[in-house]
């Protein structure tokens, strides 16, 4: 079974020399995916990040920052 690197890479070299008709079957099966209910604008997982990290800042066990300080941070760091 091909890796998905080598799949992609295989699709990527395949469109760059497709003709028109091959490009606008490949452009109307992503118009059909984007248009399916389950098609993730933003992964699942990027949501059980900020999820897990929002009560990890709740119960008080991690901190936030205005964006000054984290400025601030940034540059003490660069000094």
């Amino acid at each position: 079974m091909e890796s998905t690197l080598k799949i992609r890479k295989r699709i990527h070299e395949f469109i760059d020399i497709a003709d028109e008709r091959i490009l606008r079957i490949i452009n109307g099966i992503i118009d059909v995916e984007e248009q399916e209910d389950n098609y993730p604008a933003v992964p699942d997982w990027h949501y059980d990040e900020i999820n897990e990290r929002r009560e990890k800042y709740l119960s008080g066990e991690s901190k936030s920052y205005t964006w000054e300080e984290v400025k601030e941070k940034a540059k003490s760091a660069l000094k």
